[in-house]
């Protein structure tokens, strides 16, 4: 991913964070031809320097055969929208995008074990449903066992991750003020994350000894 130096995020929590808040990434690899899939992920933080992904695949999708042993990427967004150089007080000015992206790689493994694949959909699955939702073990045993032979657990032991946080930060202070202005002021919930993201990115940092 290209990264000019102002829009980098080097904070492996930021990057953290974003992928726990915008877990349905872009599993890509390139065996057998560049292929993609639409996953929701679990991020375990603690396994490895850059934490570990996990998700799974439908056995019938061609891309769980092929990614074993394999570098793979995997993709997350965050907020995102566009900007206008209307909102800008400094001119001549263009058009931008601003948005958060982290790119996160590694090496997939696979696995077919049930016990393996039991845990990883019950993590998910809780994760969403919270504690009263639906649980894996309230379903017919058969119906679990056949759920869980239709799936292909991955494990992404993340060798390189990487964050762009393109959000105005080379703009000067006042057009950033006028685009987070204009865009609380568009008030649909993309607008108002990126305009939160925009002030957490171009507000000065705490300081330690206060």
């Amino acid at each position: 991913m290209y990264i000019p130096a102002a829009f980098s995020q080097p904070d492996k929590h930021a990057l953290f964070d974003l992928v726990e808040r915008h877990a349905f990434g872009l599993l890509l690899s390139s065996a057998g031809g560049m292929t993609g899939s639409h996953v929701p992920f679990l991020l375990d933080r603690a396994r490895g320097d850059s934490g570990t992904l996990l998700c799974h695949l439908a056995a019938a999708n061609p891309q769980a055969t092929l990614v074993e042993g394999q570098e793979v990427l995997c993709i997350f967004q965050g907020a995102h929208g566009y900007i206008s150089p209307t909102w800008y007080a400094k001119k001549p000015a263009v058009p931008t995008w601003n948005y958060q992206a982290v790119h996160a790689y590694g090496t997939a493994r696979t696995t077919r074990e049930p016990a393996v694949l039991r845990a990883l959909v019950e993590r998910l699955t809780a994760g969403y449903e919270g504690p009263a939702g639906w649980k894996l073990a309230d379903e017919p045993e058969s119906f679990a066992a056949g759920l869980l032979r239709g799936i292909v657990g991955i494990e992404i032991a993340v060798t390189r991750l990487e964050g762009k946080f393109k959000l105005s930060q080379n703009r000067p202070s006042a057009d950033v003020d006028g685009a987070i202005a204009h865009l609380r002021n568009l008030g649909d919930e993309g607008n108002l994350a990126l305009a939160d993201a925009m002030v957490a990115a171009t507000s000065p940092a705490p300081s330690r000894h206060a």
